[in-house]
C-alpha cells in the first residue's frame, strides 16, 4: 500500500479524472486530452480498479484524483456496492490506496458538473438505468429519483433504462423519456435540463426545456471538482 499524502493540493493541480462504469473504466487528466480505458465488468472490485488505473495512467503525472462512482456516495466513499461490478466498494478509502487526495462523487453528478452553465440545472443520464443530479446555484446534489414510482408499479428507471429500450423498442422508449422528463421538469422546476448518458444518442428530438449532454463531460466535471472554487459538493 502506498503512503497516504496530506489532503493539501497545489493551487492549480493536475487532475486525474476517473469515470467508473459497468463495462469500462475511463480516465483522462486535465493536461492530457487523450482518453484511456480498460474493461471493467462484474468481476472488478475497488482494489482491482485502483490497480487497473495505475497501469492505465503510467507515464502521466497528476496531483489529485476525481472518481465518478456508479452508486451512492457518502463522506467521500461509496455507500453501496454498484449493481454491475463486484462487491468490496463500500467504505473503500481511495485516497489511502492511490496515495493522492481523492474526491469521490456519484457518476451522474460528475457528468452534471461538467455540463453545468449556472442557475438551476437538472441532469438526467440515460444509461443502464437513470442517473440523476441537480445543481442549484453551484450547490451540487446527487439524486436517486430514478427509483420513484411511475406507471403500473414501475419506476422511472424501469421505463427509460437500457432494458426498457431493448424490450419496448425505440418508439415507446422515446415517448417514455419525454414523459419522464416532463414529469421531473414540472416537479423540480429547473431552469434547464441536460440529458446525457450513452443512450441520449437514441433521441432524435429532445423534450422541452432540455439540451443534449455528452459523456465526455464527465472528465470535465472531474477537473472542475478541484478547480472551480464556486462549486459546493
Amino acid at each position: 500500500m502506498t503512503t497516504r499524502k496530506d489532503d493539501a493540493s497545489p493551487a492549480d493541480p493536475v487532475v486525474l479524472s476517473i469515470d467508473v462504469g459497468g463495462s469500462h473504466v475511463k480516465i483522462m487528466t486535465s493536461t492530457h486530452v487523450e482518453e484511456r480505458r480498460v474493461e471493467s465488468g462484474p468481476a472488478m472490485s475497488a482494489a482491482q480498479m485502483v490497480d487497473a488505473v495505475r497501469d492505465l495512467a503510467r507515464g502521466w503525472s497528476y496531483d489529485v484524483i476525481s472518481i465518478g462512482y456508479p452508486g451512492p456516495v457518502r463522506e467521500n466513499r461509496p455507500s453501496r456496492d454498484p449493481a454491475h461490478l463486484a462487491s468490496g466498494w463500500v467504505g473503500y478509502d481511495f485516497s489511502d490506496h492511490f496515495g493522492k487526495p481523492v474526491k469521490v462523487v456519484n457518476d451522474a453528478l460528475m457528468q452534471a458538473i461538467g455540463s453545468y452553465e449556472g442557475g438551476r440545472m437538472l441532469f438526467l443520464g440515460l444509461g443502464t438505468g437513470l442517473g440523476t443530479a441537480m445543481i442549484l446555484d453551484n450547490v451540487c446534489h446527487p439524486l436517486e429519483v430514478g427509483h420513484l414510482p411511475f406507471r403500473k408499479g414501475g419506476s422511472f428507471e424501469d421505463y427509460v433504462g437500457e432494458p426498457a429500450l431493448e424490450k419496448r423498442g425505440k418508439k415507446k422508449w422515446r415517448k417514455a423519456v419525454a414523459a419522464v422528463t416532463e414529469c421531473l421538469n414540472a416537479a423540480l422546476l429547473p431552469d434547464y435540463i441536460v440529458i446525457g448518458g450513452g443512450n441520449v444518442a437514441h433521441l432524435s428530438d429532445l423534450p422541452g426545456n432540455s439540451v443534449r449532454g455528452d459523456n465526455t463531460r464527465a472528465f470535465a466535471g472531474g477537473f472542475r471538482i478541484w478547480k472551480d472554487p464556486q462549486l459546493r459538493l
